[in-house]
Parts: structure tokens; sequence; C-alpha cells
């Protein structure tokens, strides 16, 4: 049955009964359950589509597809949950789908805070949109639905970082924590849900560590130290692109600092690196601070990073491997983005990372004509992948001295992951699965003038014990 306002012939219809007036203009109010990423359509208009469900029709809701002249006239549903009034839609089929258009020329929408009932004003609206008395009581029964209500967003497959696995699609739940164009109409956003991307396989050549050096981050630009230190010491940060052929994506309704449900997104690895791209498919819904899965995710963040040892990656639990020592058992470790984003530039810090790779990669190649090693390291976490470095003293202690080449090159290979040989050389280095260590890390500066460009790493106090 509709909702009929008293006093005139304006008429609200559920949307059981709105899908069966095809070809008609209707009026409805429901919830959102689900918004999709405003675009530049084939034509001159923008485009964007949101889902809702009412009373009437919780599962699994209707779309309503927009189009406006421009990007700012489409719906900016702040957040899952809200309310939305649209006046003289069409409703239309496609294929099996029976689905809500709004037309520019003549339909209208309102949207309202699903917790503030103390106005019934909107927070968006479009032109055309005239308010009336009357709709608050539907407003406000949508509300008082909500309340005893728990929104279904149709969607059982909700993921956590920890649980992406290359080239699938996901639907994530995490924060939006920074937007920036990294090429002109490339954007990157960067996601963090608390938890940590999974380790992978390293698949480069050893040798191939001179010519092209595994990178320390999955695009080309760097991002600078206020915003490093900007984010979460602990939990993978995941660098997030809009695909190419999506460059006409409405990139400013994306909003920093909030939580999303993102629908769709692929997952990809660059040089062994985790990474994501939005697909012209992709959909959002903004979510509260107080959803209960926000709420949860949160509190295990929290849990985690008040444990002594909770700065672990996950996925080297109960502890890493016992290949190395450290002087400094008993200090809790800390992960390399607090390393990174430490305030002094010199530190002492203790980490569980994998070494990735090492330049130079030959043994004999170790130590510099006068017999001091200098040997580059590239060690990650969740967190971070940096450059350290095995220099005099310190090499000398991780290696427990100058041990033979065939001692050094097992070693090197227990290292890195490498499988070898009955004589210790590497037989599959393009396939690597590095263990987990403990080390510990210290920073400095090689230059008065420029403490923090001139900062590097070292491992010190450390022992590799084969």
């Amino acid at each position: 049955m509709g909702r009929r306002s008293s006093g005139d012939d304006y008429k609200f219809l559920q949307i059981v009964d709105a899908r069966a007036a095809l070809n008609q203009k209707v009026n409805l109010i429901g919830v959102v359950i689900e918004t999709g990423l405003p675009k530049q359509s084939k034509g001159t208009d923008c485009f964007c589509t949101i889902k809702i469900i009412d009373e009437s029709y919780p599962s699994p809701g209707i779309s309503v597809n927009f189009f406006a002249e421009t990007m700012d006239k489409l719906p900016q549903v702040l957040t899952v949950g809200d309310i939305v009034q649209l006046s003289q839609v069409v409703m239309k089929t496609h294929g099996p789908e029976i689905y809500a258009l709004f037309n520019k020329k003549f339909s209208s929408f309102a949207i309202f805070d699903r917790k503030d009932n103390s106005n019934f004003l909107p927070y968006q609206c479009s032109l055309k949109y005239h308010a009336r008395e009357q709709d608050k009581k539907f407003i406000l029964g949508l509300m008082k639905w909500l309340d005893d209500h728990q929104i279904d967003t149709g969607l059982t497959d909700l993921h956590s970082l920890k649980e992406i696995r290359e080239g699938e699609r996901f639907n994530l739940i995490c924060k939006i924590l920074h937007i920036c164009e990294v090429e002109k109409d490339k954007w990157m956003l960067l996601v963090w849900d608390g938890t940590d991307t999974p380790p992978v396989t390293i698949k480069t050549k050893l040798e191939e560590e001179l010519e092209n050096p595994l990178p320390l981050q999955s695009v080309n630009s760097p991002l600078p130290r206020d915003i490093l230190c900007t984010l979460p010491p602990l939990g993978t940060v995941l660098r997030v692109t809009i695909d190419r052929c999506n460059e006409k994506l409405g990139v400013n309704f994306l909003k920093s600092n909030r939580w999303v449900k993102l629908i769709n997104i692929r997952c990809e690895l660059h040089t062994a690196l985790w990474h994501a791209v939005l697909m012209p498919f992709t959909k959002l819904c903004y979510l509260s601070d107080e959803d209960d899965i926000v709420l949860q995710r949160m509190r295990d963040h929290d849990e985690r990073r008040k444990s002594k040892w909770g700065w672990m990656p996950l996925s080297c639990f109960p502890w890493p491997s016992d290949i190395t020592e450290t002087d400094y058992p008993d200090v809790p470790f800390v992960s390399l983005m607090r390393v990174l984003v430490n305030p002094k530039v010199v530190g002492k810090f203790h980490c569980v990372v994998r070494v990735v790779a090492a330049f130079p990669w030959i043994v004999e190649d170790f130590r510099s004509p006068s017999g001091v090693y200098r040997i580059r390291l590239t060690v990650e976490d969740p967190t971070a992948r940096i450059h350290a470095y095995l220099y005099a003293e310190d090499a000398e202690q991780f290696f427990d001295g100058y041990p033979s080449v065939y001692a050094l090159t097992k070693k090197r290979n227990l290292l890195l992951g490498t499988s070898e040989g009955d004589d210790g050389s590497e037989m599959n280095d393009y396939s690597r699965n590095p263990p987990w260590i403990r080390c510990c890390l210290k920073s400095y500066h090689i230059d008065d003038n420029d403490v923090w460009g001139s900062r590097n790493f070292r491992i010190f106090a450390t022992t590799l014990k084969v």
C-alpha cells in the first residue's frame, strides 16, 4: 500500500509497491545502504547510483540511478543509514533488475541525517526539492524503524586486509586516511583497518638488485614525512589507486578520515608489495564511527597496540624465527613505520622484519678490498620497507666473525629464504619466502646540514645463529 500524506494527493510509495509501478513517476523515502562512486557518463552528464531499503523491502534493496550536469549536483551521502527522500523518479527495468531513475529535469531529492530528528532539515537537497510539513512523519517513521533494524547490505563476504589475495576482488571495511594525486589525473587513497596484509613470495632474482632493485613502496612518488607522521604506526596502510580507465571518477566525493565499506576492489602485487585498485564498478558506503563493526575493529587494534608483543607482524605468531638473537631480547618490538616516524633522527629500535633483498648479493663481495663488511639489506614488515645496512663491526657480530664462503652463503640463503643445494649454492632464488627475524636497528644521519634527508638505518646488536 502507498503512504499518502494528509491534505493533498502527494503520495510516497513503499519500495515493494514502487517495483510494480514500471514506467511511472513515484515518490520514495528510503534508507541508503550503498553508494556508487560518481563518474562522468558517456555523454555530458555526471552519474552515480545509490541503493535504498525500507520496511517493505529490507533486502536486497533497490538501486536509484542519478544523472546531473555537474558532480556537485549528485547526492553525497555522508553515512550508510542516512535517509533519502525522492520525488518524481521513474521506475525502470534493465534485464531482470528493477531500478528507479532520477531525471534532472523533473526529479528531486533530499538527504537527512539518520540520527537527527530535531529539525528535519536535509544536509543536501536538489534545486527542485520542496519541504512539506507532512513529510516529517515518514522520515521519523524510518528513523524509528532503523532503531530496531540491523541494516543488511546484502554482503556476507566482508574482509579485512589480513585476508586479501592477489588478483581477487574484495569487499573491505577500512578507514580512508589520506587522498592524494600521485600523477596527473591519477589518485591514490591510503586505507587502513588495523590488521596486516599477508607476507608475499618474493619473485625477483638476487642478481637483479643491482640493475632493478626492489622498490621501497608501490608507487613512484614517496610520501612526505608530514603525511607519514599522520599514519597509524601499527597495521598495514594499503595504497589504493583509481584505474586509468576510470580517470573521470569524481574523486572529490571521497572523504578522508572516514570508515567505509569498499565493495568490489581488486587486489594486486607490485614488486612484492600489496596494492589495490578502485574499479569502475566499485561501490562504497561511509560508516559511522559508532557502527558496531567499526567499534570492534578499533577495539581489536587498541588491544593489539597495548600488548607488549602485539607489534609483531600478525603472520609470525606465536613467535618469529629463532635464527637470530639480539642483545636486548626483553625490549618490546616496534614497527618499521614507528621507526620511520620517530620524532628524533637518531634512535634505537627492536623490530621483527623479513630480509627481501641484499646488495651486493654475491657473498665474496660482502667485504671491501680492505676487509670491511658493507652490505645493504632491504627489510620489510607489514607497515613499511626500508634499506638497512650491515657495516663493519655490526656485520662482524651478525655473521659471527668471518666465516668461509660456503658458510656465509648458507647464512645468506637462510636469511633471504632461498632454497639451496648440497654445496650451499642457491637452487631457486626466483621464488623466495624469507623468515621473520628479530633485529635491532639504529638510525643516524650523515649530513649535519640535512639530518632528515640523510637519515640512514643500520642493523646492530644482532647475531645470525647458523
